[in-house]
């Protein structure tokens, strides 16, 4: 049967072994007394066998008590009362019947097991505990009942091979468990990310948290990074991150340069744990958004797509990019063509030049207003002569005139010259 959400089926039960079933049905003959004696002893021996395994198996120790111990109780009666009554009915019972039964039980309670958090290692001990005490206590009854030697050893041997069994069957419904709840758990984050995307509501966003048993961090902050890399951040990350791996919603074109992009949206990684996170991405691409309040993580993913799309303009970076570093570069670029016409409007002035000196005078001019008209400053960001600054500056003194000290045209400058070598810069001018 699938399920609605994962489309996960469940898993066929195991079922006994074929010559187990032909040996319990042709192999033991138990009289009717020890049947009798054996039966009524049944409920004594679930009493000590569940006893035993709280105080022998530390994982059951506060977990049987209570009404989880009388089920557990009524399971190993079942179990028990099931091999007797095809052990006393061998020539006319059929053997899958109440076989199949305690079989499916087992296979349940693996299961059952697998989502308390109890391991393997503590069901297979809590079946080996169990055996043994079961067998001390039906062997001292049979006894006690006449049971012959030879009969005795036959019983032990078909005893514990039909322990066995429902171990084997309850190991099988624990491992089915864990790799069914683990597919269904991956869907579920799978499903939440792309909730976180597309901007689903909060409440919506909630019940897929819950549903995916997913922690609820602080923040989240988008990571994109090549699909071939993804496993090697991920292990020093910790278990709560959501990879995003598919049909992630506006990548640009440019990705391809990298190969396919995946996501990763990292719980609560700001301020120490920022850099730490573009430490451990190491020196593969990547690009980094900015932690937001988790119900918006899509802010984060668009930031960092924005940025990958600004980086890939100007050639990627071969290691990890923080787009906290890249806020002016994002701001100025938001509106392509509003800077665009701002850039001509401003740099009209330059257009009167030839290329090479209007070249030069941009590239003064930016320098002039980024260090605050400090001529050794500019001097030694274009490595030239302190003169040579005053010379160019009293050109653009001449094209802008008093405008170069008027707070609204310094800003339109600022961004104009922003961010573009001053060949580009001037290109626009002459248009």
């Amino acid at each position: 049967m699938a399920d609605d959400v994962t489309g996960v089926t469940a898993p066929r039960v195991p079922g006994l072994h074929a010559d187990l079933q032909a040996d319990l049905h042709t192999g033991l003959h138990l009289g009717e007394a020890v049947v009798r004696v054996l039966r009524g002893r049944l409920p004594e021996v679930a009493t000590h066998t569940v006893a035993t395994i709280i105080v022998e198996v530390p994982s059951y120790t506060g977990a049987l008590r209570g009404s989880m111990g009388d089920n557990i109780e009524a399971a190993v009666q079942m179990a028990l009362g099931g091999f007797l009554e095809l052990a006393a009915h061998s020539a006319d019972a059929d053997p899958s019947t109440p076989l199949d039964a305690t079989v499916q039980a087992a296979y349940g309670l693996g299961r059952g097991e697998a989502r308390s958090g109890r391991s393997m290692d503590a069901l297979l001990a809590a079946y080996r505990v169990g055996a043994r005490v079961a067998w001390r206590e039906m062997a001292q009854a049979a006894a006690e009942a006449g049971m012959g030697s030879s009969t005795m050893a036959q019983f032990a041997e078909l005893v514990f091979a039909y322990i066995d069994e429902l171990s084997a069957a309850s190991v099988a419904g624990h491992s089915d468990e864990l790799s069914t709840s683990g597919r269904v758990r991956a869907r579920l984050l799978e499903r939440l990310g792309h909730q976180l995307l597309t901007g689903a509501g909060d409440e919506a966003l909630a019940t897929s948290a819950e549903s995916a048993g997913w922690p609820v961090p602080r923040t989240l902050t988008a990571v994109l990074l090549p699909a071939a890399e993804v496993r090697r951040p991920l292990s020093g990350l910790g278990p709560d991150v959501l990879p995003v791996g598919e049909d992630l919603p506006g990548l640009p074109a440019p990705a391809g340069e990298v190969g396919e992009l995946s996501l990763l949206l990292v719980p609560d990684v700001e301020g120490r744990d920022r850099r730490r996170l573009l430490r451990l991405l190491g020196g593969g691409f990547a690009v980094v958004g900015p932690a937001r309040p988790w119900a918006q993580a899509r802010a984060s993913y668009l930031r960092a797509v924005r940025t990958l799309e600004l980086v890939a303009s100007r050639g990627l970076p071969p290691g990890p990019v923080d787009s906290e570093r890249h806020l002016a570069d994002l701001v100025v670029g938001a509106d392509p063509d509003a800077l665009a016409d701002l850039r001509a409007a401003v740099l009209a002035p330059l257009a009167a030049h030839r290329p090479a000196t209007a070249e030069r005078l941009a590239e003064t001019l930016r320098s002039w207003l980024l260090h605050q008209g400090r001529r050794e400053a500019v001097a030694a960001d274009l490595h030239v002569h302190a003169q040579t600054v005053r010379y160019r500056m009293g050109q653009l003194r001449e094209l802008y005139g008093e405008a170069l000290d008027d707070p609204h045209t310094v800003l339109e400058l600022v961004l104009a010259l922003h961010g573009s070598p001053a060949t580009t810069l001037v290109e626009v001018a002459r248009r």
